[in-house]
């Protein structure tokens, strides 16, 4: 009996995904618990349930995989979250030159009309 690797996607209600648990043939499939080893024909099944039941359009709701592709699966998202963790942990930006003030940008003398009124 060949068996293949699914989970529930994870919760994202932005990108539709919306399901956190769902029962099949007596498997209660939760988001949080991560994989569930299946035989081949509860797999194809699963491959086609949508995140809203009926709407064709709505976002899948299983990652159907092999186990090599789950883990590869597995990884990239460990590799976005550390990705992610890292940008949250940034350092004080300093600006590389000094600032330039509205003195740095007046000819030397003054020159000019400034401040100069005419009658």
């Amino acid at each position: 009996m060949q068996t293949l690797l699914v989970r529930l996607k994870p919760y994202d209600p932005r990108r539709g995904c919306v399901l956190r648990r769902f029962t099949y043939r007596g498997i209660k499939f939760h988001e949080e618990r991560g994989w569930y080893r299946v035989d081949k024909e509860v797999a194809e099944y699963l491959r086609g349930v949508r995140q809203v039941p009926g709407d064709k359009h709505a976002p899948l709701a299983f990652d159907v995989c092999t186990e090599a592709e789950a883990q590869a699966l597995d990884a990239e998202h460990e590799a976005a979250a550390t990705t992610r963790k890292k940008a949250t942990e940034a350092s004080v930006a300093t600006p590389e030159a000094p600032a330039v003030t509205t003195d740095d940008l007046e000819p030397p003398g003054g020159g000019g009309r400034r401040g100069a009124r005419s009658k």
